[in-house]
């Protein structure tokens, strides 16, 4: 962990199901903006807490729950064909609409942490990506910005319900996600001020470091420089 920016768990309270884990990161000044980071399926592992640490040093709270919680606490994959097989069969377990309220509940959170101004922003890798989307339509975060969520080009009927800029990162080669979807969330948000959609030439995670398989650096810092701008804009730290 960089010595600007430290680490504590604190507990999310999710109504009568118990308490999930929020993994925060406080960045050495006060901060005074922050964004819920929501892993991908492989849980709240070393890629993700890369990710955390890049947003503390720039001056952001951040806020990582344990989105498994409910069924495998604190669970971790690695990043190869085993991991990825033993993470999916965790997706197969997740209740969706449960896990949306209990992110819902760690926004709600981590926006009441001393000093923070304003609602928190929302971002997601992979299924991360597709939750903070729904959180986006369920809750009042500041700012989404979603990476890679296959299942965004099947929830854009929920486009209506989000208030906040929206920030999309997809690659044009994702196995995952065919460029039709692709093209249904630019014809959704066509004309939608606050709406981007930003297309890499790269397949799918394209900003996991920790992947050999799905890693693209010259995408994965071009999406960045583009998610840090849209923050800077919106939710500036």
């Amino acid at each position: 962990m960089s010595a600007m920016t430290t680490l504590r768990t604190q507990q999310v309270q999710c109504g009568d199901a118990g308490a999930m884990d929020m993994h925060v990161w406080s960045p050495d000044t006060a901060p005074t903006a922050a964004v819920l980071l929501i892993q991908e399926i492989f849980g709240v592992g070393p890629y993700i807490r890369a990710v955390a640490e890049r947003l503390a040093g720039a001056g952001y709270l951040v806020g990582a729950p344990d989105v498994f919680w409910r069924f495998s606490p604190n669970f971790e994959a690695a990043h190869d064909q085993a991991g990825l097989t033993e993470a999916f069969g965790k997706v197969q377990q997740l209740d969706f609409p449960a896990a949306v309220g209990d992110l819902c509940a760690a926004l709600t959170n981590l926006g009441a942490e001393p000093g923070v101004e304003r609602a928190p922003a929302v971002m997601g890798f992979c299924l991360g990506g597709t939750l903070a989307w729904a959180v986006a339509a369920n809750a009042e975060p500041s700012v989404c910005v979603s990476y890679y969520g296959s299942g965004v080009p099947g929830m854009l009927d929920m486009i209506g319900q989000v208030h906040c800029p929206t920030l999309f990162h997809f690659g044009n080669a994702d196995a995952y996600i065919p460029n039709e979807g692709v093209d249904a969330v630019g014809a959704a948000i066509a004309g939608r001020e606050g709406f981007v959609l930003n297309v890499e030439d790269a397949g799918h995670a394209f900003d996991n470091h920790e992947s050999e398989m799905f890693w693209n650096e010259s995408a994965a810092k071009a999406a960045w420089a583009k998610t840090m701008a849209f923050l800077g804009l919106y939710l500036p730290a």
